[in-house]
């Protein structure tokens, strides 16, 4: 595979990484988070999600059927236990070679087994002038899979939003960064936890965070 990422080291850079990925265009994302589903499961209607499943063979991106994403409470205090069931990413977005890009970069960079599957999570966090939006309601968290990657598609009107990973809860974070459009942050579940603080609008519109989450395993059955 043609190498896609520009790699800036960190400390810790052996479990968590953040990437710049100059070879993944943007351009064609935007309308796919327009019409996304509001998530059920999350009060207050400011989070609008999807989510499908994928297996690597090769350099091709295979999607797995249809599941339910389930969680136990000691991971998500606020949605654990329960079966969560997500509309699947429109087949035109998985179409793109940007979008598959995007998943060989996480595999790609996790070393993640080629049988392995990964669920990608596609996520828009919204907020208005009397409402912010959280795009992490469960607090500092691990997600309870192997790896995660958060790949940043847009921010609109926004302010904060700002990732940060911990060696411990209680502890002040190691990294901490607003992820701009094209930025990639890869973690090791095993070791860190992480949150994403809150979104406010700059204006008197509406503002929105879109994000891909990438885990592996995918979390879901």
């Amino acid at each position: 595979m043609e190498k896609v990422l520009e790699s800036i080291n960190l400390d810790y850079a052996f479990m968590f990484t953040y990437k710049k990925v100059n070879s993944i265009s943007m351009e064609g994302f935007e309308e796919f988070f327009a019409d996304l589903p509001v998530d059920p499961y999350i009060k207050g209607n400011y989070r609008y999600r999807r989510l499908s499943r994928f297996i690597i063979s090769g350099e091709e991106v295979i999607k797995q059927p249809h599941g339910y994403l389930f969680q136990s409470k000691n991971y998500n205090p606020l949605a654990g236990d329960i079966k969560r069931e997500y509309a699947e990413i429109d087949d035109r977005l998985i179409a793109l070679d940007n979008f598959k890009k995007m998943i060989l970069a996480f595999c790609d960079s996790c070393k993640i087994h080629p049988e392995a599957e990964i669920g990608v999570h596609q996520i828009r966090t919204i907020c208005s002038p009397k409402n912010s939006g959280n795009p992490a309601p469960e607090g500092i968290h691990r997600d309870g899979t192997d790896f995660i990657g958060i790949f940043a598609v847009n921010r609109h009107n926004i302010q904060g939003g700002a990732t940060h990973l911990y060696t411990a809860r209680k502890e002040k974070p190691v990294f901490s960064k607003i992820l701009n459009p094209g930025d990639l942050l890869l973690v090791n579940d095993h070791e860190f936890f992480h949150f994403t603080t809150p979104i406010k609008p700059v204006t008197e519109e509406v503002g929105y965070r879109d994000v891909f989450v990438l885990t592996s395993p995918s979390l879901i059955h």
